[in-house]
């Protein structure tokens, strides 16, 4: 039965991820010249979701969901933000999807402990640095191994500098789940 519980996470996980990683970050603006306006973030929910399930469920069961991601974006659907296929192990955002798994093990470290807004904040930079840490190694290798230097600076600006406050950003709202998460996990 407990194998059962563990798929049920897994697919929940995966759906969570699929369903997120194609949802752009919409903000509302107040009326401006008399009309409704909308501003779109450079970034999608997937790592406020992969936060999420991190604290929710066993970091063993989030880093098979997230594999399994990885393998059907690679080889089954493109189901990534910009597309997908075998391809997009040349593109720099591939090496920010394999800095989710730093991610991951970082934030899992609050489930050993009571979570408080203050470790939550800190273990999230923490976090969000490493993923963009190795979001730019692979870009770098990638620009060692092609000869493009002169796109480094672009992509780190692009991909890094770009988003980085951004992702520092959503830590925020999940600030509001804390407690209801704490709540849940004593319930178990």
């Amino acid at each position: 039965m407990l194998k059962f519980y563990k798929s049920i996470e897994i697919l929940v996980s995966i759906q969570s991820l699929v369903i997120t990683s194609m949802l752009p970050v919409y903000t509302p603006l107040p009326f401006i010249y008399k009309s409704s306006n909308n501003l779109e973030l450079p970034i999608t929910w997937q790592i406020p979701t992969i936060i999420l399930l991190t604290l929710l469920f066993h970091k063993k069961v989030v880093l098979r969901a997230f594999s399994i991601y990885l393998i059907l974006g690679l080889f089954i659907f493109p189901i990534f933000h910009q597309g997908g296929s075998i391809g997009y192990l040349l593109t720099p955002n591939f090496g920010y999807l394999l800095g989710l798994y730093p991610l991951i093990k970082i934030i899992d470290n609050l489930n050993n402990n009571k979570i408080n807004f203050g470790s939550f904040l800190k273990n999230g930079f923490i976090a969000i640095c490493a993923m963009h840490l190795t979001g730019i190694f692979y870009n770098f290798v990638q620009i060692i191994f092609y000869s493009q230097f002169n796109l480094f600076l672009y992509n780190l600006g692009k991909y890094s500098l770009g988003k980085i406050g951004y992702h520092f950003l959503m830590l925020f709202p999940l600030l509001l789940l804390i407690k209801p998460i704490e709540r849940l996990k004593r319930s178990k």
